[in-house]
């Protein structure tokens, strides 16, 4: 038994994707009528199995239609997705996915998920030329210096402040780029590659699970169940700062552990193969001389300025990745590499990264399965049916449950709220609760089983770092139990309130 090693993350996704093949010959196929609006016609579409029918976009036709969510929604752009039609499901010819649909999933994943598997090749690539100049050594070996006898700070300020940028406009994919950045600060504070892992994923995952004022869950959620985003935030608050104090403390204890006694690491058996992984070695012969500091200020300033891109421009992919490539090229220039050194350099860089961009696809390919399948929407219908004339306190429960299932199908925080609120929201009605309890439990549903959701971001972090993905359920389970039976307990007060 010992000898018994888990799945790798690409093959864990493959046996995922199979079964979800299998569920599409077995669970009834369905489907919600959807609304989308055009923006050239300013005009509603109404799609209907097959049949589109154009409805005028006022605030009428949304009340016809029982979906409570303000048109200035529509209009200004904040909901550019088609959204489901509460009332509105119909059982469908079942279209069980075959063997070739089963294989071809990766495929298509991959082609959908292009826009965030650029971004991961092309910041492995600045990364490369960035590591070439040995600019990258020589900072860690600095920061080692500057922060030894106060290793602790180094994982509150990276937990706290990924977790900011989380509760404010959903940093989470972006988290892949700092990965290879700053797991080599903490192995040189001493600490072991989960650790930096557990920072950055954990803040990440903790920030977007209680987000604020985050316009891809919070608002979105809000907008489409028909409630102001500002309803309930106070709550939110309070429990990003209690499930963020709780985190950070868990982190802190291990990391305590592995620095007094190495060989408590999870990963210990992994020192060797991590250390060469990321290239620490002693940089204190290196001249840290002003071509050096100068490509790490555009390096970091390339993430600076992607983070005020995407929360106050309107950024996305394609410009987040632009910033990146354009960075590479100036670092080219800043060390004096050769062009041909430079493509090499790059082109190897990005390679390093080419298994984290395919489990990024592949996870895609999941859901692709599910859609074509049309069974995305008979598992909504069906979740959305249990939940009639419960007991408050038992329905935030059984609804964070039913998010944390459907975050395995629907991992985008952004697409579950188009998709499912205009349905769950009006659920709240039912059982004398605010709305708001519906779109927190959507929040904390979706956050919770994303910690642990191989569907989501957890293999691709850990692929970075090559750590297989059962140490990291050894590491995180005593957290994950901590957080639920504390989110549980939060939402069913809150119910009474």
């Amino acid at each position: 038994m010992k000898n018994l090693k888990f799945p790798s993350a690409q093959t864990i996704l493959f046996i995922i994707a199979g079964l979800v093949t299998l569920l599409t010959w077995f669970v009834p196929a369905g489907k919600y009528d959807t609304l989308s609006y055009n923006e050239a016609s300013n005009k509603f579409t109404r799609l209907s199995l097959d049949k589109e029918i154009s409805l005028t976009a006022t605030q009428a036709s949304l009340d016809d239609l029982n979906i409570k969510i303000p048109i200035e929604k529509f209009t200004n752009g904040d909901i550019y997705k088609p959204i489901n039609i509460p009332g509105t499901y119909n059982k469908l010819e079942p279209k069980p996915q075959s063997f070739f649909d089963f294989v071809t999933s990766p495929i298509k994943g991959i082609i959908e998920a292009a826009d965030i598997i650029f971004l991961v090749l092309i910041i492995g690539g600045l990364i490369g030329v960035l590591n070439k100049s040995g600019a990258f050594d020589a900072a860690i070996s600095q920061l080692a210096i500057v922060l030894k006898g106060r290793e602790p700070l180094l994982i509150i300020l990276v937990t706290s402040l990924v977790a900011i940028g989380g509760t404010t406009f959903g940093f989470a994919e972006e988290t892949i780029a700092f990965f290879p950045i700053l797991i080599p600060v903490f192995l040189a504070a001493k600490y072991d590659a989960l650790v930096g892992v557990a920072s950055i994923f954990l803040g990440s995952a903790i920030g977007t699970m209680c987000s604020t004022i985050n316009p891809f869950s919070t608002i979105i959620a809000s907008d489409a169940a028909g409630i102001n985003w500002t309803t309930g935030l106070y709550g939110r608050i309070f429990m990003l700062i209690l499930c963020l104090s709780i985190t950070i403390i868990y982190i802190m204890r291990y990391a305590k552990r592995v620095k007094n006694d190495p060989s408590k690491s999870l990963i210990y058996d992994q020192r060797e193969q991590i250390a060469q992984l990321f290239t620490l070695k002693d940089a204190t012969h290196i001249n840290f001389n002003w071509r050096l500091k100068l490509a790490l200020l555009v390096f970091t300033s390339s993430f600076i300025l992607m983070i005020i891109g995407v929360s106050m421009l309107d950024w996305w992919f394609v410009e987040m990745t632009t910033v990146f490539l354009i960075s590479a090229i100036i670092i080219g220039f800043i060390i004096q590499i050769s062009e041909t050194d430079f493509i090499d350099t790059f082109v190897k860089g990005a390679g390093d990264l080419l298994g984290v961009a395919l489990i990024i696809g592949i996870a895609r390919g999941v859901t692709v399965l599910m859609t074509d399948g049309l069974i995305s929407d008979t598992l909504l219908y069906y979740a959305s049916d249990i939940t009639t004339g419960m007991n408050k306190g038992v329905f935030a429960s059984v609804m964070t449950l039913i998010y944390s299932g459907l975050s395995f199908f629907i991992p985008s925080s952004s697409g579950m709220a188009v998709l499912t609120m205009p349905i769950m929201a009006p659920l709240a009605d039912t059982v004398g609760v605010g709305r708001e309890v519906v779109v927190n439990t959507y929040q904390y549903g979706l956050g919770l089983f994303y910690l642990v959701n191989p569907t989501g971001l957890i293999l691709a972090s850990l692929a970075v770092a090559k750590i297989n993905f059962s140490k990291w359920l050894k590491f995180i389970m005593p957290l994950f139990i901590v957080l639920i039976i504390v989110t549980l307990i939060v939402l069913a007060v809150s119910s009474y309130l």
